[in-house]
């Protein structure tokens, strides 16, 4: 039997979740009726809004099914909970670059990540090196623009 691989999220990112699952569950309705609307104008094959109506029928279906997957495996984790001298999904991390430029990120779960906001996801190169890390350790990560150089500063939980 597969075991259920858990998505670690913030409670915001979760919260996030549940309501856009909410919205799509409240636009479903509103589908149907355009497909039946659309149905009523007559002859199928070259209606385009019961074409288009439709279309959008299953994109929300996936996006529901999708959305639903995802909270049914949600593991919340609470970062003001963790403590420990190694960073983990949740720490905020500040680095130093290869000019002793600080720069500041929180690892997050992949529906979280925003990076103009300092959010990067568990999943990318850089939190994938950093995890397990510790304050003092220097870390090489190969980025699109080539490799990066960064110093482990400062590891928080907040």
């Amino acid at each position: 039997m597969a075991s259920i691989e858990k998505v670690p999220m913030l409670a915001e990112g979760y919260e996030k979740l549940t309501a856009d699952l909410k919205t799509l569950r409240a636009e479903r309705p509103k589908v149907v009726d355009a497909i039946e609307e659309a149905r009523a104008h007559g002859d199928l094959s070259e209606n385009a809004e019961y074409h288009a109506a439709k279309e959008r029928q299953g994109q929300i279906e996936a996006q529901i099914a999708e959305l639903e997957d995802k909270i049914s495996r949600a593991q919340i984790i609470d970062p003001a909970s963790l403590s420990g001298d190694k960073i983990v999904f949740g720490a905020t991390v500040t680095l130093l670059d290869e000019d002793d430029k600080p720069v500041t990120y929180q690892i997050v779960g992949q529906t979280e990540a925003d990076a103009k906001k300092g959010r990067i996801s568990y999943s990318s190169p850089l939190a994938r090196a950093l995890i397990s890390k510790k304050v003092g350790d220097e870390i090489e990560v190969t980025v699109p623009a080539g490799d990066k150089f960064y110093l482990v500063e400062k590891i928080q939980f907040i």
